[in-house]
């Protein structure tokens, strides 16, 4: 039994929309995001409580306050990356 052009148009339009959800959940811009955003809550969290041996090795910078900060800058940009400019159907 053959289908007709207009279903065969409509099944190749769902299958589209449904690879193109699976292309958006497993855009690398999410998961590098997720990764500096947990690292850097992380990293900047041990910096909120700095040792003093810490303090000395880095010459009285806070390193890991800073990095956090840093982590959290980029991750928080790669989200509003994937926010702003969400894949497309030519982008993949």
């Amino acid at each position: 039994m053959q289908e007709n052009p207009k279903e065969h148009a409509e099944n190749i339009s769902r299958l589209e929309e449904r690879s193109g959800t699976a292309a958006r959940l497993f855009d690398v811009r999410a998961v590098i995001s997720g990764l500096f955003l947990v690292y850097g809550v992380l990293i900047g969290g041990a910096g909120l409580f700095p040792t003093e041996a810490g303090m000395a090795k880095s010459q009285g910078i806070n390193i890991n306050l800073w990095t956090g900060l840093g982590m959290l800058v980029v991750g928080a940009a790669f989200a509003l990356w994937l926010k702003l400019r969400p894949l497309g159907h030519g982008d993949r």
